[in-house]
């Protein structure tokens, strides 16, 4: 068995890339890491899951991504 990681980055306004954080911190804390920086074309909320298996990994991003989704279409319906 060997190692696996995905990435994903998301790129915006740092008011949305916190509200982004926050939704998905809840989710499975200890199966990714988050961070937010500043890029070149805006706040970069970073999302990084490793994992030991490519099972388990997709798992892991699926559910962030519907996460994702969710948060940013309630924070679409509010603006």
């Amino acid at each position: 068995m060997g190692n696996a990681e995905a990435e994903i980055v998301w790129t915006g306004s740092r008011e949305r890339a916190e509200a982004l954080l926050a939704a998905v911190t809840p989710d499975d804390p200890d199966d990714f890491e988050a961070s937010l920086s500043q890029g070149e074309e805006g706040v970069e909320l970073r999302i990084t899951v490793p994992s030991g298996s490519l099972r388990r990994m997709r798992s892991t991003v699926d559910d962030i991504l519907a996460c994702l989704a969710a948060a940013e279409s309630g924070l679409d319906a509010v603006e």
